[in-house]
């Protein structure tokens, strides 16, 4: 199978991400990695389908609603309006002022828990976290999807 590293780095990959894919085959790094957040970033720079991408993407969000205070309901509303979005019962601005809400509440959040002793747990469940929504990325997206989307960059730069 396929070493995509310069496809990777072309579409502007963190350097830690580059550093961690480097001599893997595609495929493999699919299966190995432990970075939800980079599997829902390279699968939206490889223009997977977009209700695909958000559903998955809801579904690692969900992860962090642990975090969220008792009575802070706007990164719940957030979610369920992609959902919701996915299913076609809401619109794209729904969605825009939805996730609008869910950035100021977790800036409020933030702003409150750097003082606090709960923000170091938050930090030792971030690993745990990054792993479940990798897998919960791979049960969405699979790795023949991503390599049909690769397959079509490759396809698209060569004829360029």
């Amino acid at each position: 199978m396929a070493n995509h590293q310069g496809l990777l780095e072309r579409l502007g990959a963190c350097r830690e991400a580059a550093d961690w894919y480097d001599g893997r085959d595609s495929e493999q790094a699919w299966a190995e990695c432990e970075r939800g957040d980079w599997m829902l970033w390279v699968a939206g720079k490889l223009n997977v389908d977009r209700k695909v991408l958000v559903a998955a993407a809801c579904e690692c969000a969900e992860l962090a609603l642990v975090h969220v205070p008792d009575g802070e309901d706007r990164p719940r509303q957030a979610i369920e309006t992609a959902r919701a979005w996915v299913s076609g019962n809401a619109t794209l601005e729904q969605v825009r002022k939805a996730a609008s809400a869910a950035y100021a509440a977790a800036y409020a959040v933030a702003a409150r828990a750097a003082a606090s002793a709960a923000d170091a747990a938050a930090y030792a469940s971030r690993a745990k976290s990054l792993r479940r929504s990798a897998e919960i990325v791979r049960a969405h997206i699979s790795w023949v999807v991503l390599h049909e989307a690769v397959e079509a960059v490759d396809a698209a730069e060569r004829s360029e």
